[in-house]
């Protein structure tokens, strides 16, 4: 099979989306199924990685935490969903506005002073768009603090692939522990205690950076939103030695590879840094630090498949793709995943 990965073009039949958790299917979280792009494809399970990593190699990974970032409201009369997906530095949040079944709030009904009614009586008035001219996403100023919110009423962020409701116990990392990302960062949701225990004897190292996610927009494709990121200085003095060492520095996630790639200086060695990252990676941007990334497998048009060719070039990302496509991988956030490298 052809797909034009580059592109973000291909077919995802619907029964490739993952609509549970694997524990539901009868696995273990890191009993799910590994593609390895490493000269040359290998089927694998998750709980395999680290035979398919060497002694030095650094594991760097995602310390932020999932929120139940999705609270049930009304706009105008009609229910409505509202996803929060970032606070500003003024206070003020960003939110999404979608319908009870999970799909975008029609941008026409959606307008500045329009307010959103929430639990507990608490409101939110919209005030702008976000990322203009987009009009998916919108400042607003909520009455109550969201965390206490999301708190109280909050479940987890979940799209129409998902028909059923899941508890935020699945949406959590072996990593997750400051709260601040909408969307799990699902690529680190495969590891178990056990299997980072297996990677540290083995040799691998594991490091930290904190990247919050932001809602993703699954059906436009839009190109990443600014996110806030912190990248420690324990964590750049890791990853430039191992670099300096030879070894390879493994994203988990493409939130991971945004967070380091934002760090890096014109020499293309890793500082401490924090703030917002706007940093848009690509076949004309490609990743100077990382190696290699795992994720998981990512819808046709979303912007994250740019950030895989980014790392480990176009070649690779479409025979991995074919080949999942070929060979029965499941998509999305309980999905399967790979190990990607240059």
């Amino acid at each position: 099979m052809t797909i034009a990965v580059a592109e973000r073009d291909f077919v995802l039949p619907p029964e490739r989306n993952a609509t549970q958790p694997p524990e539901a299917r009868g696995l273990a979280r890191d009993e799910v199924r590994l593609l390895v792009a490493q000269d040359g494809l290998t089927h694998a399970r998750f709980n395999e990685l680290p035979q398919h990593l060497r002694p030095g190699d650094l594991v760097v990974v995602n310390n932020s935490a999932t929120m139940t970032a999705a609270v049930d409201g009304s706009l105008g009369g009609r229910p409505v969903a509202v996803h929060f997906s970032t606070w500003l530095d003024d206070g003020r949040w960003v939110v999404e506005v979608r319908s009870p079944e999970r799909i975008p709030f029609p941008a026409a009904d959606l307008a500045a002073g329009a307010t959103l009614r929430l639990p507990g009586g608490a409101r939110a008035t919209l005030l702008e768009p976000w990322l203009p001219p987009a009009r998916r996403l919108w400042i607003t100023e909520p009455t109550v603090d969201p965390h206490q919110l999301m708190r109280a009423h909050g479940y987890p962020i979940t799209y129409s692939y998902v028909p059923q409701r899941w508890s935020a116990s699945y949406y959590t990392t072996a990593f997750g522990r400051i709260p601040g990302s909408a969307e799990m960062p699902s690529a680190a949701r495969p590891f178990t205690d056990r299997l980072v225990l297996d990677l540290l004897t083995s040799g691998v190292g594991v490091a930290p950076v904190t990247l919050h996610t932001g809602v993703s927009s699954p059906e436009t494709g839009e190109p990443p939103s600014p996110e806030r990121f912190a990248v420690p200085a324990a964590t750049a003095r890791l990853v430039n030695g191992t670099k300096a060492a030879g070894g390879r520095v493994i994203a988990v996630g493409t939130t991971v590879t945004r967070a380091l790639e934002s760090a890096r200086d014109p020499a293309g060695h890793v500082r401490p840094a924090q703030g917002w990252t706007e940093l848009v990676l690509g076949a004309s941007n490609p990743a100077r630090v990382v190696d290699g990334l795992i994720t998981g497998w990512h819808a046709p048009g979303a912007s994250h498949l740019d950030l895989l060719v980014a790392v480990a070039g176009a070649g690779v990302v479409c025979d991995a793709y074919a080949a999942a496509l070929d060979t029965g991988y499941l998509w999305h956030e309980f999905g399967d995943s790979a190990l990607l490298l240059r």
